[in-house]
């Protein structure tokens, strides 16, 4: 694992679980892939026998049938609101299958078919003209080439130019390059070739994504984690991942996690456990914001603090994720204090911390 950087992609993270995988690993797999579909499934949702962590905490049934589009002749679109893992699924699924999670394309509105498909060194060009040499090849011609999962971030926020490409890729399986001649003048997909891509329900992007795209690609919604137990473990565990990297001691106590887990619990459903209707702010409130908001309120308590973490850390921490969209989320976050957390406070210390700390709201 490389530990010079601040994060490492997953085939270098989880190198000796992908190790693990391969040397016991002998049923069929595709052409072109690293792994069986068997051990591509492991590799995302854990297997103990072989001390592979889970990944994702979320419908096994959606990982296999990730698992199963990435060996068809379709893409796959994972789609759902922000903080669901879909960027982190996708990376998984290419560092499984191809052993590089790193062929990726981040979509926006001023993303150009260059940048996805090959450039050219001028220099090379201009002495040389058109020719293999003076190519530069991006993400989509390098997947194509090797025969590997292509990563395609926020794919809805691309233009129609870009579009088009794709839908050609996709159906075709090969990319032309009219500058060249002869064999080198178009790039066949080999074996093991697919794009996995990933889509926000909350942001559709500047141009609606056309149906002819949509038809080369199966659809996965990627849902918030519906069971409080395996939300709890997700939270406990990134957040402990995370502060094991920045080497912090400091650990959430189990009363903390729980609090913590609750209250974004509270106002991503809109509902509490004692059945008091609270309204839901605009932010997301997302598993993946928890971890950030537990790892913030651990640096806040070991640097800032006692390296005690209490709710009021917590309570310090929320306040940044829920009041960064709309001003009206402050009223709400307020009256979620004011009417659930003081009933609380009233039984649990954790709780109490966290109520005392509600003078922040007001900044």
């Amino acid at each position: 694992m490389n530990t010079s950087v601040l994060r490492a992609p997953a085939e270098q993270t989880y190198a000796d679980e992908l190790a693990r995988l391969a040397a016991a690993d002998d049923r069929p797999r595709p052409t072109g892939w690293r792994l069986s579909p068997r051990a591509v499934r492991a590799f995302v949702v854990g297997d103990d026998e072989l001390g592979v962590s889970r990944k994702y905490y979320g419908d096994d049934a959606l990982v296999e049938r990730c698992v199963v589009t990435l060996m068809s002749n379709r893409g796959l679109l994972l789609v759902g609101e922000p903080g669901t893992a879909k960027s982190m699924l996708s990376e998984l699924f290419a560092a499984a299958i191809s052993g590089d999670s790193t062929t990726t394309i981040q979509g926006s509105s001023g993303t150009t078919t260059d940048q996805i498909t090959y450039s050219w060194n001028y220099a090379l060009l201009l002495d040389r003209g058109p020719s293999r040499e003076a190519l530069v090849p991006g993400p989509l011609f390098r997947a194509l080439a090797d025969g590997a999962l292509c990563r395609f971030e926020e794919v809805t926020r691309v233009t129609p130019e870009i579009a088009d490409v794709l839908i050609g890729v996709l159906s075709d399986k090969v990319l032309h390059v009219p500058e060249l001649d002869g064999d080198a003048a178009h790039v066949f997909a080999a074996p093991g070739f697919n794009l996995v891509a990933t889509a926000n329900l909350r942001d559709r992007g500047v141009h609606e994504m056309s149906s002819a795209l949509k038809r080369r690609f199966n659809f996965e919604t990627v849902r918030p984690i519906a069971d409080r137990r395996l939300e709890v473990r997700l939270v406990r565990e990134q957040t402990d991942a995370l502060l094991r990297d920045a080497q912090v001691a400091t650990r959430m106590d189990t009363d903390v996690v729980d609090l913590l887990v609750t209250a974004f619990s509270d106002l991503r459903t809109g509902t509490t456990a004692e059945g008091t209707v609270v309204e839901k702010p605009t932010a997301v409130m997302s598993a993946a914001e928890a971890v950030a908001v537990g790892y913030a309120a651990t640096l806040d308590a070991h640097y800032l603090g006692d390296q005690q973490v209490t709710g009021r850390h917590v309570a310090r921490q929320l306040i940044g994720t829920v009041l960064k969209d709309e001003p009206s989320d402050g009223t709400k976050l307020r009256h979620y204090v004011d009417v659930v957390i003081k009933d609380r406070a009233r039984s649990a210390q954790q709780w109490r911390a966290f109520y005392d700390a509600r003078s922040e709201l007001n900044r």
